[in-house]
């Protein structure tokens, strides 16, 4: 097995022994061994060793920071679309104001895009999700972008290598969400530069040689 992180395993292959990796997302253990539960694409950060699908919507992960899209605003909570296969609860409890019963829709409503946390998921698929932390918040301008949550750690890139590139050329400030959807806000050349950019890494993204071929497009543009 090569340490790449984007090679591509078929369910039950062996990914490592518990000894010297953490079973992570996509993965599972059967004596001591782990094993890919999905086909996908292999993704190793030590201690842990994640399997991430090739396609599919987004598997949520209690801690991840994503980006969602408020769907309804209830007496006392709001449901968001955080492209998972279940909507995501959001509790009056869980945000940085106070909002009285009934008042949820003067903070937050209808459309509105939020940068959140899963707080937690419980063993019925249940999600909830927090903007209480830092860099949590209500989401206002910039464009929104989705691509595959398996497109996610190549368009981050290795210690931010690839995320560090597109921001160096484009000069937006861009956050990308762990549920595949990407936050870019700059002039309106360069985030459509930035969106090029992504899209290539986007069709790429087991391809090698990636990087070199990512700053090519992005000097051609500047």
């Amino acid at each position: 097995m090569t340490k790449s992180t984007r090679e591509i395993v078929i369910p039950s292959q062996y990914l490592g022994e518990t000894s010297e990796f953490k079973a992570g997302r996509g993965t599972l253990i059967d004596h001591g061994k782990i094993y890919a539960k999905i086909l996908g694409v292999l993704n190793k950060h030590p201690p842990y060793v994640n399997v991430v699908p090739l396609k599919g919507r987004y598997d949520p992960v209690e801690g991840d920071t994503i980006i969602g899209f408020v769907e309804q605003a209830m007496s006392s909570s709001w449901l968001a679309d955080i492209n998972a296969p279940y909507p995501a609860l959001l509790h009056v409890s869980e945000v940085p104001w106070r909002v009285d019963f009934g008042e949820t829709e003067k903070y937050l409503n209808t459309g509105d895009t939020i940068m959140a946390k899963i707080l937690s998921v419980d063993v019925e698929r249940k999600l909830n999700i927090t903007l209480k932390d830092r860099n949590l918040y209500k989401i206002q301008g910039g464009h929104i972008i989705t691509v595959g949550p398996s497109k996610v750690p190549r368009i981050i890139g290795k210690k931010g290598s690839m995320i560090n590139l597109l921001k160096k050329y484009t000069r937006c400030r861009i956050f990308v969400g762990k549920n595949g959807r990407i936050w870019i806000d700059g002039e309106d050349l360069q985030v459509s530069n930035a969106v090029q950019a992504i899209r290539l890494i986007e069709r790429e993204s087991i391809s090698y040689g990636l990087t070199d071929k990512v700053e090519e497009l992005l000097k051609s543009l500047s």
